[in-house]
């Protein structure tokens, strides 16, 4: 039996697919399978996997769509391994990451149950570097929002006390899962970028009513534990306010955004875009656009 299940979900993805596992098979550390969880995909994602012809790569189909949360639950479920790892279809890794993560892990007492790592964020079109992050030790639920899921491997283990993944959260369910793991147990990471996180710029295409309602669930599954922490609780709420805005809803992003000044009023940002949000849906979307622009006319000059 292999001693890491890498857990890759998968929909429509299939030239992404590819080189995420490939990226899994380049691994120093190899006692590992992959299971490949097809989100009931409409392209040749079957062929990509069975073209690698290899034993330890494990192919799944969904009849119809679970989503990220709902595949990853499939796979946990389906595997036997001392340890999960998580890898999204269009991320990869670097040829390290498992072997510096399993080293750590089974020295660790038992009480850390997880390690993340830094990331590279890589334009996916362009390949453009945005920056490599670090991110600080994910101890603290709150801070866990910045947890790449692609990063993580955990020991098995901690599913049969925390449970699996919440199926019924539109978007956040990877947030979710650290706030139920860091109330129960630590987290180490490694302060090395060792995953590839692609960006594809969707911008204002991005499905905000999604982001919305897992926040809003976030926010009634936690909020009493979110209320203690002013600084992070204000900062949800700003995003939220970020979120109905850009989706149309102008009134309740004001509200959020005096939330947001309300828990934690030493930030110049959350006034600003509370007065933007005075001046109306259309405005705020023009000056959203324009600080699109700017920033990829920055990137180009000086990335």
């Amino acid at each position: 039996m292999a001693k890491v299940s890498v857990i890759i979900p998968t929909y429509n993805r299939a030239g992404f697919l590819r080189t995420a596992i490939i990226s899994v098979l380049n691994q120093s550390f190899q006692d590992f399978e992959i299971i490949v969880v097809d989100d009931a995909s409409t392209d040749n994602t079957p062929e990509v996997v069975t073209h690698f012809g290899d034993e330890r790569i494990k192919y799944i189909r969904n009849n119809t769509s679970k989503g990220a949360a709902g595949s990853r639950n499939v796979a946990i479920m389906s595997s036997t391994c001392t340890y999960i790892a998580f890898l999204d279809d269009d991320d990869e890794w670097l040829p390290k990451k498992l072997q510096m993560q399993i080293s750590i892990l089974e020295k660790s007492s038992i009480d850390i149950v997880g390690i993340h790592t830094g990331i590279i964020q890589i334009e996916k079109v362009g390949r453009k570097i945005f920056s490599q992050e670090i991110v600080e030790n994910g101890e603290d639920p709150f801070e866990s929002n910045y947890i790449t899921t692609s990063s993580v491997l955990l020991r098995r283990s901690c599913f049969e006390r925390v449970g699996l993944f919440d199926e019924n959260m539109p978007t956040g369910s990877d947030y979710d899962m650290w706030i139920r793991i860091l109330t129960k147990f630590r987290f180490e990471y490694i302060d090395e970028p060792l995953v590839k996180y692609y960006i594809h710029g969707a911008g204002l295409t991005d499905d905000y009513g999604k982001k919305i309602e897992g926040m809003e669930m976030l926010q009634k599954k936690y909020g009493e534990m979110f209320s203690l922490h002013n600084r992070h609780y204000s900062d949800q709420h700003f995003h939220l306010g970020l979120y109905y805005c850009y989706n149309g809803n102008i009134r309740k992003g004001r509200k959020a955004y005096l939330k947001a000044i309300w828990f934690f009023p030493y930030k110049l940002q959350y006034y600003f875009y509370f007065c933007l949000s005075l001046t109306g849906a259309n405005n705020f979307k023009k000056l959203r656009k324009t600080k699109e622009k700017i920033a990829n006319f920055l990137k180009e000059r000086w990335m």
